[in-house]
C-alpha cells in the first residue's frame, strides 16, 4: 500500500473533501495579504470584531430566507460595514479611540446574533452560524469564495502601494495628498468581504482564525511585505490541508481541526522561526556567553 495513500485519499475519494480543500485555497489566498496588512497595521484585533459583526447580519438574512447564501452574504457584508464604518465615526467624533468603539460595537453585534438565531432558529442552525461547516460547501458557496478571493487579490493590486505607504508612513501619504481615508474604506470593505467568505466555512467565530494566525505567524518567517503575503496564504493552505486530513481520520469538527492546526504553527514559529522567534533571539546569546 502507498504510504502516502492517506494523506491523498480522502481528497480522491470525496467530492466534499475535494471542494473543502479548494475552499481552504481560496481563502488562503485572500485572508493572507489582508491578515497581514491587518497585523502592520496594528489592527489584529480589529479583525476579529469584524468577523463578529457579520453575525447579526447574516442571521437577520437566515430569518428572513434561511439558509440562503446570497442573502445571508449581504446581510453579513452589510452588518460588518455597518459596524466598520460606525466605529469609525464614533472615534473621530468623540475623544474615544477606534479600538474601543471597535469592541463595543462588535459585542452589541454578537450578543444580538446569538439572540436572534437562537429565537428564530434551532441549536443546529446557532452552531452552523457560529462555527460553520466546511465538510458542507456546495459548489454556489465555492464559487462565492473564489469569486471574493479573486477580487480581493485584484484590488491590492491596484490599491496595494499605497495601502503599505499608509502602514508604514501615513503623515507622508497625508503630506503628498494622498487619499488615506479611502484607502483605509476600501481596506475595511476588503476584511468584511474576506470574513464573510470564511463565514461559510469556518462560521463566524473561526472566520477570523484562518486570516489572523497565519499572518501572525508568517512574521516569523519573511521580512518583506510581499513574502510576508506569500508566506501568510502558504500557512493557511498548510493548516487547511492539514485540518482537514485530521478531521477526516481522527473524526474531528473540520473548522476547529483547520484553526488549531494553523495555533499550532503559529506556536511552532513563535518558538522556532529564523525571525525574532525564541530561538532565533536566545541561541546566539548562549553561543557568546559559551
Amino acid at each position: 500500500m502507498d504510504p502516502y495513500a492517506e494523506f491523498i485519499q480522502p481528497f480522491i475519494e470525496f467530492g466534499f473533501m475535494r471542494r473543502a480543500l479548494v475552499a481552504c485555497l481560496a481563502l488562503s489566498l485572500g485572508c493572507g495579504p489582508v491578515g497581514i496588512l491587518l497585523v502592520l497595521r496594528r489592527m489584529s484585533l480589529v479583525g476579529d470584531a469584524l468577523s463578529h459583526a457579520v453575525l447579526p447580519g447574516a442571521a437577520i438574512g437566515f430569518m428572513i430566507a434561511g439558509l440562503s447564501l446570497v442573502v445571508m452574504s449581504l446581510g453579513g457584508f452589510i452588518a460588518g460595514l455597518a459596524v466598520a464604518v460606525l466605529s469609525g465615526l464614533v472615534a473621530r467624533v468623540t475623544p474615544q479611540r477606534e479600538d474601543a468603539s471597535f469592541a463595543a460595537f462588535y459585542l452589541i453585534s454578537l450578543a444580538l446574533g446569538v439572540l436572534i438565531v437562537s429565537t428564530q432558529g434551532s441549536n443546529v442552525d446557532l452552531m452552523h452560524v457560529l462555527f460553520g461547516t466546511i465538510l458542507a460547501v456546495d459548489d454556489a458557496s465555492l464559487l462565492l469564495v473564489v469569486s471574493i478571493a479573486t477580487l480581493t487579490l485584484i484590488v491590492l493590486a491596484v490599491i496595494g502601494r499605497g495601502l503599505i505607504v499608509e502602514c508604514f508612513d501615513p503623515g507622508f501619504l497625508r503630506a503628498v495628498g494622498g487619499p488615506g481615508a479611502a484607502l483605509h474604506f476600501a481596506f475595511l470593505v476588503l476584511v468584511v468581504m474576506n470574513l464573510v467568505a470564511g463565514f461559510h466555512a469556518l462560521g463566524t467565530l473561526m472566520a477570523v482564525g484562518l486570516m489572523m494566525l497565519p499572518a501572525a505567524a508568517a512574521r516569523f518567517w519573511a521580512g518583506q511585505v510581499a513574502t510576508l503575503a506569500a508566506a501568510s496564504s502558504v500557512i493557511a493552505f498548510v493548516s487547511g490541508y492539514a485540518g482537514l486530513l485530521l478531521s477526516y481520520h481522527a473524526n474531528l469538527p473540520s473548522g476547529p481541526a483547520i484553526i488549531l492546526v494553523a495555533g499550532g504553527v503559529y506556536i511552532v514559529s513563535v518558538v522556532a522561526g529564523p525571525r525574532g522567534s525564541l530561538w532565533a533571539r536566545f541561541l546566539p546569546r548562549r553561543h557568546l556567553e559559551a
